[in-house]
C-alpha cells in the first residue's frame, strides 16, 4: 500500500518512527513537506549536535566516516533510515521504498496518513524547522 505522510508541523522523530514503521511492514511511503518537520529543543543545542556530528571524522581513512547530508529532504530520509535495520536485507529493501520530498510535487499519490503526535508547535517552547537547520549547517540552495 502507498502512503502520503504530510511533515508539516510534525516532530521529526515522532514522525520518523511511524514512517519506519509502516516502511518495515512492506508499505511504500513518501513523505512531504520534509523541510517543515520540527525538532524540538533550544536551537544551540540542537546546531551543536548536528555539527558535531558533520564534523566526525576518522584519523586513518576520512573517506570511511559518517556522512550526514545538509538538504532537508536527503537529513530527514537518514533520520528515517537510523531507525531502520539498513544493513539487513529487510531495512535495505524498507529503505528502498522511502520517498522524501521538499514540498509537495504533484505526482505524489497515495493514500494520506496522519502521523499520532502528542506534540506540536504550540506544545514546545522552543523548536526548530529542519530547514532552519539545514541552513545554518551549511545548506545553500
Amino acid at each position: 500500500m502507498e502512503y502520503v505522510v504530510d511533515g508539516s508541523d510534525k516532530v521529526l522523530g515522532r514522525a520518523a518512527s511511524q514512517v519506519a514503521k509502516l516502511l518495515l511492514n512492506g508499505n511504500t511511503v513518501s513523505v512531504i513537506n520534509s523541510e517543515k518537520m520540527i525538532i524540538s529543543g533550544h536551537q544551540d543545542r540542537i546546531q551543536d549536535k548536528y555539527k558535531r556530528l558533520i564534523e566526525l571524522k576518522d584519523k586513518a581513512n576520512p573517506e570511511h566516516s559518517p556522512y550526514w547530508p545538509r538538504r532537508p529532504d536527503m537529513f530527514v530520509k537518514r533520520v528515517i533510515r537510523g531507525m531502520l535495520p539498513y544493513k539487513r536485507p529487510k531495512g535495505k529493501s524498507a529503505f528502498k521504498r522511502l520517498r522524501v520530498y521538499v514540498g509537495a510535487p504533484d505526482g505524489v499519490k497515495g493514500e494520506q496518513f496522519s502521523v499520532k503526535s502528542s506534540g506540536s508547535r504550540e506544545i514546545f517552547e522552543t523548536v526548530m524547522t529542519v530547514k532552519q537547520l539545514t541552513d545554518k549547517l551549511g545548506y545553500r540552495q
